[in-house]
């Protein structure tokens, strides 16, 4: 859980991009592009990845709020292995 819905590379810059279904692979490659901030998402999505990655199932991330929009709708991000 996290204040935010979704996990978003270039936050908060005009090109900023929702992740709404997202690999493993891809994260680790925006982790390599200092996408997530060090005290606040990276360590969100580090965990994410190491639960799919011990796990063979999906992650989530999203917002505490949003529980409700994401068992109806997926409404979040969903992180996947490769």
């Amino acid at each position: 859980m996290t204040a935010v819905e979704n996990i978003y590379v270039n936050f908060n810059k005009p090109d900023q991009k929702k992740l709404e279904h997202v690999t493993v692979s891809e994260l680790e490659k925006y982790i390599g592009e200092d996408q997530f901030a060090k005290g606040s998402m990276l360590p969100k999505v580090q965990a994410a990845i190491d639960f799919v990655k011990s796990t063979k199932h999906e992650a989530v991330v999203t917002a505490l709020d949003n529980i409700d929009g994401f068992i109806s709708n997926g409404s979040g991000t969903i992180i996947s292995a490769d």
